[in-house]
């Protein structure tokens, strides 16, 4: 039985509904139901994407000769080849006095930017990289919080032509070079630090600590965000206040290069827990169509939306996020710890803001219910609509959490992608029900799939989430891998010309999706699979539990289950607790789920994303070096599972 069902004024408003009607007139008269409207798109994309193109109204100066050369090869098929656009003056389409930004952090709004003022920025802020010397192709870094001028300076870059690429403030120094140095970027914007759980903290140290090592750098902008109104850039050398770098006068329009569909936007990079990141380079249209059909189709956002989401400028939710703009709506930006002051802070944002997408990850809905917070009785939270949530797999018992302790009448979101395509394999839709622990459905135009281990595509059973058919949003490639073979490695090497995403999937006879986590860290014991995702699910309700992690142990020839667990402050792991926590996961997955030991840690390492790290533990325990500490949020927590007794234990 479904959790939540769409009530049909609902259905009939969407953008979906809309879309699907302009399919059935114009392309595909016997399309009338998701599943007609997903096989079209996947059986048709020389029809669809053009159909997202022209739904979405993407402005452009010149159309496209060709919509997809050559057709069925992975990687090297080319969209829209002959079409030339700007990734901003599609963002910049709106000029009026609506919002287009509400800024807040730890201290509550801070700032409210119009789209005409966004505009005016961007565009003096243009003019001025212009007169540095900034063309297209040129990089330009941002080590900056989730502020407007984090958005503005993306922008303006895109303007140009010039590729973005950021990185969270919180990275230190090897961090940080880790990824700018491997771009060099010829303009970096920083600010002068950032705010985190009430305490304020310097950047400025880093960056100067950084120059030495970036000698490509010509000019350092800084927003001085945390000490405003004070002389900030004492000692750092080719820097400038950020109002100091704008341009003087208004200008009439940012100066929109028109550039083709793959011409480079954004430079990502992979987590690095096994070393170095990978620098994944995203084109603008192809990032430009994807978001487009995610958000207005998959999402239904409007021009009277107000979405947020939980994200540093670091993670593609940022970008993901930030793109809402070109369907008008009002993006709600926030920097700080989710739960400072208080936990329920971010509810307090979506009231005062009447914010009506509200975007998060699973950890952080685990960790609200932990805290026992319930903002449905403590919050008026009417013009929600959608909870999105993302990062990793949400938990069934994070799903009763929603409904019973936020609203009631919403719709719950889980979806999954990453990085690597900024944007999703599977996803929300406004006109679907939602069922307990799975995620609603295929994305439009993704040919996705579960293979087995022998590369066959399977039903209603676990296996590695893969995509068999080309899709504007993968990479253009890696930077600095001129051959393309570290992007082939990367997603093609084990079954060929199919895309290989890296997740432990299923996709349901009822055709929705669910997550069991990545396959890189799925578990083999006595040569069966299981997915971590398996183990966590049945005790994530459990109040003495805070947090868990599962990994695979090499032990007499086999491989057997190991279960760290974080309890709460004042909790000791007793054998009373530990036979609960077995018997849970016997009832719940089966009894080749239940660990061989369960082991008390005081933390758990996770990524900036918030991403657990079961690779490096797995690596640690098994006295493997850990290549790149730096992509951790916390790698302090690492040191427990140095020297652990038990796991010299039978």
């Amino acid at each position: 039985m479904p959790i939540w069902t769409p009530s049909s004024q609902r259905v009939d408003a969407a953008n979906m509904t809309r879309f699907m009607t302009m399919v059935q007139r114009e392309y595909a008269p016997s399309v009338n139901d998701y599943a007609s409207l997903y096989h079209w798109s996947i059986g048709a994309p020389e029809e669809f994407w053009p159909a997202v193109w022209r739904f979405c109204d993407i402005k452009h100066s010149r159309a496209w000769d060709k919509v997809l050369e050559p057709p069925t090869r992975m990687p090297g098929a080319r969209w829209f080849s002959g079409a030339r656009l700007n990734f901003a003056e599609n963002l910049l389409r709106r000029r009026d006095e609506h919002p287009a930004l509400i800024a807040w952090n730890e201290h509550g709004r801070c700032r409210v930017v119009s789209y005409a003022e966004l505009h005016s920025e961007v565009a003096r802020l243009a003019r001025a990289l212009q007169a540095e010397g900034v063309i297209a192709g040129d990089r330009i870094a941002g080590f900056l919080p989730n502020i407007p001028e984090t958005v503005t300076a993306m922008l303006a870059s895109a303007s140009l032509g010039a590729i973005w690429s950021s990185c969270s403030p919180d990275f230190g120094l090897a961090g940080l070079l880790d990824r700018f140095g491997q771009i060099k970027p010829k303009v970096l914007f920083t600010a002068d630090g950032y705010l985190y759980g009430g305490k304020h903290i310097d950047s400025l140290d880093r960056v100067r600590e950084a120059l030495p090592h970036l000698p490509e750098l010509q000019r350092v902008i800084t927003v001085p965000y945390v000490n405003a109104g004070e002389t900030v850039l004492a000692s750092l050398p080719r820097s400038v206040l950020y109002a100091d770098f704008l341009a003087p006068e208004p200008a009439p329009d940012a100066p929109f290069t028109a550039l083709p569909f793959d011409h480079p936007l954004y430079i990502l990079y992979s987590s690095g827990t096994t070393g170095v990141p990978k620098c994944i380079v995203h084109g603008a249209g192809g990032t430009l169509i994807q978001h487009l059909k995610e958000l207005a189709l998959h999402t239904d956002v409007t021009p009277e939306d107000r979405i947020f989401y939980f994200t540093t400028c670091g993670w593609m939710m940022w970008h993901w996020l930030v793109s809402s703009l070109a369907l008008g709506a009002t993006v709600v930006l926030y920097d700080g710890s989710p739960f400072h002051p208080q936990a329920q802070s971010l509810f307090d944002l979506a009231e005062q803001e009447r914010v009506t997408v509200f975007g998060a990850s699973a950890k952080y809905l685990a960790s609200l219910e932990k805290a026992g917070v319930k903002p449905r009785a403590t919050h008026r939270l009417d013009a929600l609509k959608t909870i999105l949530s993302t990062g990793s797999p949400l938990a069934p018992a994070s799903f009763d959490y929603v409904y019973r302790d936020i609203k009631e009448d919403v719709q719950l979101a889980s979806i999954s992608g990453g990085t690597d395509i900024i944007s999703c394999f599977a996803l929300g839709h406004p006109c679907l029900p939602v069922y307990r622990g799975e995620l609603q459905c295929r994305g439009l135009g993704l040919k996705v799939e579960v293979y087995d281990q022998a590369g066959r595509s399977v039903a209603g059973a676990k296996g590695e989430l893969v995509c068999t058919a080309p899709f504007p949003s993968m990479p253009i490639g890696f930077w600095n891998d001129p051959d393309g073979t570290a992007y082939r490695r990367a997603y093609f090497e084990r079954f060929p010309n199919v895309w290989a995403h890296g997740d432990y999937a299923e996709i349901t006879a009822r055709d929705t999706v669910v997550i069991y986590g990545r396959s890189d860290t799925t578990l083999n014991p006595s040569g069966v699979r299981i997915g971590t995702a398996e183990i966590y699910r049945p005790i994530e309700g459990m109040p003495e539990i805070l947090e868990c992690l599962a990994v695979g142990q090499e032990w007499n020839n086999d491989v057997r289950i190991i279960l760290f667990v974080k309890l709460r402050e004042g909790l000791t792991l007793d054998q009373e607790l530990i036979t609960r926590i077995k018997k849970l996961i016997r009832e719940h997955a089966s009894p080749r789920h239940v660990p061989a030991k369960v082991i008390p840690i005081r933390d758990i390492p996770r990524t900036r994303s918030g991403k657990i790290v079961e690779l490096a533990v797995r690596d640690l325990i098994h006295h493997r070096p850990i290549e790149n500490l730096e992509a951790l949020a916390n790698p302090e927590a690492l040191e427990a599972f140095e020297h652990i007794p038990e796991l010299a234990e039978d």
